[in-house]
Parts: structure tokens; C-alpha cells; sequence
């Protein structure tokens, strides 16, 4: 099969085109159309893949509307997570051969047939998962593990909060504190979407729309409070987030959904002794995300192969539906990730 593959998208010319989404201007879903474009040249230590899916993230909802500036070094073509074949590799991109199935964090590029990758962000597939949710691994993943377990330090028995249970990143997250040894809170907007994390570990989640957060984490642990929040609101959310992070207690931004400003008291955060921190993948430099594949593979991938983590799909899209992807992630009613298929 793989063979067969490598024969039926051999790149033939430099000059080849492929089928790829471009936003026509900033905007709504409506302004991703799709495209031909010439297949991207290979530079130094990349490999040329042949895209079979493509994760859909929130960041390329804010690239869409204009609100996350593209690097000058990335394609402005949507996508930062794939899965699929290798078909072509620079000279000294020797790490995976021709023909390897493989998923890769990309920097831009994936809503598309074909995406040049740095071969140092490629992971071989786990055994056991699929093309389509191995496609859900790259850019999830490695912000969760990057954040909760290494910047976070997340330890066994120790306390997590999760705002957006149900999200990519949320039912991500809960799997992984799980199977580490944390106990796992979380928040989410229904009472389906709660019991869906509760089903994934999380010992309670809350409905944040239909009460206080906060009050309860305090009563849950005895007004002790989660050693680690890991939070995709800001805004008002930060000062809410420290009425319930116990002494020493770490807080995570990776979002600003609620708002870029908030209100802090810092006398209180000195006398908790709490640490405030937060991160993007994209802008981060190659080997800084060279370093979260590394990690990532030795630490995660055996609970991978045996399923005892697993991406969750809410729902799979044509490339040409795309649009629609972009409008149910905007929605907000899924639990887990929207996949493309190429």
C-alpha cells in the first residue's frame, strides 16, 4: 500500500500544483477557498509529505480572522498538525526514509495535498492509531505535554484544573494527567460535555455556566485548592483561576479567549508564592519543538501504542468543507478535535 502511494504522488516537476486552502482575505470561514499552488520546495533537513489528514485547531481560526500573524519563515497556508506518507527529502534529511508513515508539527501548510516539514518535527505514527488520529497528535499534544508536564511540572498525586474539558486540548490534557498519576478537575459549557470528560478521568467537571468554579474546586479540596490550572481564558479568568490554586501553585496560560487584560493582586500572588506562566508553539524555534518531539515520543508514546491515551475525534471533513470545520469548532459543541481529510 505504501508503495503504491509513493508511485501515485511521485513529484515529478518542480513546478507540480496541489489542492490547498487559501483565506482569500480576513475574515470568516466563508474566505477559506480552496486553491492550486505549487508544491513547496525543499530546504535544508526537510521532508516533503503527502498530507492524508489535517488537524483543525483554534489557532488557525485566528489566523483566518486576522488575529495571528503568520511568521516570516512559515507558509500562509492554514494547518499545524498532519499525518500522511513521505514522498520526497532534501539531501540531508536522512532521519526517516521514503515511504514511512508518520505525523508532523508543522509551521503552516497542512490544509493542503503536500506540506514541507523539518524532519526533526516528525513522529513516527504509534501502533494501534489510525492516519486520522495520529493527524490530532502533533500541535495537541506537544502544547499540553510542553506546558503541563514541562513547563508546568505536573508531578503524581499532585492537583490540575482544565478549563475546556471537552476541547482538543482539554480531553487531551485529562488523558495525560490521568495516566501520570494527577487527580484531574475540569470545566465545560454542558452538562453532556462534562459527563464526556468525566468518562475520560476527570474526577469532577463543572458547568461553568451554571456555577462558580472556583467555590467549587475550594470545596472539593477542602479548601486546599489544584496545584496546577491549566487555563485557555485569561481575562477575568486569572484572578478567579487564583482563588482556587493552592500555596505554590502554578498557573498556565496558553489562550486569551476571555480577553488579553486582566485584573492581579500582586501582594496575594506573593504571599501564595504562585507562579504565572505561558506559551505559543508556533513563534518557539526549531529546536526548542525538536526538543518537545523528543520528549514527547519517549514519554507518551507507549501509552499511545496501547491506547491507554487516544486522540478524540468529534468529527471528520472533506478539505473542501472546510469552511464548515472552521464554523463547529467556532460552535463549540463538540468534545475533542475536527480532522481534514486530504
Amino acid at each position: 500500500m505504501i508503495n503504491k502511494e509513493i508511485k501515485l504522488t511521485k513529484i515529478k516537476k518542480p513546478n507540480d500544483t496541489m489542492k490547498a486552502i487559501e483565506i482569500v482575505k480576513f475574515g470568516g470561514p466563508e474566505n477559506l477557498k480552496l486553491k492550486s499552488k505549487h508544491i513547496p520546495k525543499l530546504k535544508k533537513g526537510e521532508i516533503l509529505i503527502k498530507v492524508h489528514y489535517a488537524g483543525v485547531n483554534r489557532p488557525d481560526i485566528l489566523q483566518r480572522e486576522g488575529n495571528y500573524p503568520v511568521p516570516k519563515t512559515a507558509s500562509d497556508i492554514p494547518g499545524l498538525e498532519v499525518s500522511g506518507i513521505i514522498v520526497d527529502r532534501e539531501k540531508t534529511a536522512t532521519k526517516y526514509p521514503v515511504g514511512s508513515k508518520i505525523c508532523a508539527l508543522c509551521h503552516g501548510g497542512g490544509y493542503a495535498e503536500y506540506v514541507a516539514v523539518n524532519q526533526d518535527h516528525c513522529m513516527p505514527i504509534p501502533k494501534k492509531i489510525s492516519l486520522e488520529e495520529a493527524a490530532c497528535i502533533p500541535e495537541t499534544f506537544i502544547t499540553v505535554w510542553s506546558n503541563v508536564f514541562l513547563r508546568g511540572g505536573l508531578k503524581k498525586n499532585e492537583s490540575i484544573l482544565i478549563h475546556g474539558g471537552a476541547s482538543g486540548i482539554g480531553t487531551t490534557a485529562i488523558q495525560l494527567a490521568k495516566i501520570f498519576g494527577a487527580k484531574v478537575y475540569a470545566t465545560a459549557g454542558s452538562s453532556k460535555k462534562c459527563a464526556a470528560v468525566k468518562k475520560l478521568g476527570a474526577i469532577e467537571c463543572i458547568n461553568y455556566k451554571k456555577g462558580n468554579f472556583e467555590k467549587k474546586i475550594n470545596l472539593l479540596t477542602k479548601e486546599k485548592g489544584v496545584n496546577l490550572i491549566l487555563d485557555m481564558v485569561a481575562g477575568d479568568y486569572v484572578k478567579r483561576n487564583l482563588k482556587c490554586l493552592s500555596e505554590d501553585g502554578r498557573l498556565i496560560i496558553i489562550a486569551v479567549q476571555g480577553g488579553l487584560k486582566g485584573s492581579l493582586n500582586f501582594g496575594y500572588l506573593m504571599r501564595k508564592r504562585y507562579t504565572i506562566t505561558g506559551s505559543t508553539l508556533r513563534p518557539q524555534e526549531d529546536k526548542v519543538k525538536a526538543s518537545y518531539v523528543r520528549s514527547l515520543i519517549k514519554h507518551v508514546w507507549p501509552f499511545l501504542e496501547k491506547r491507554q491515551v487516544v486522540p478524540i475525534i468529534q468529527k471528520c471533513f472533506g478539505l473542501s468543507k472546510v469552511s464548515f470545520a472552521h464554523k463547529a469548532l467556532e460552535k463549540g459543541d463538540h468534545v475533542g478535535k475536527f480532522v481534514l481529510k486530504i
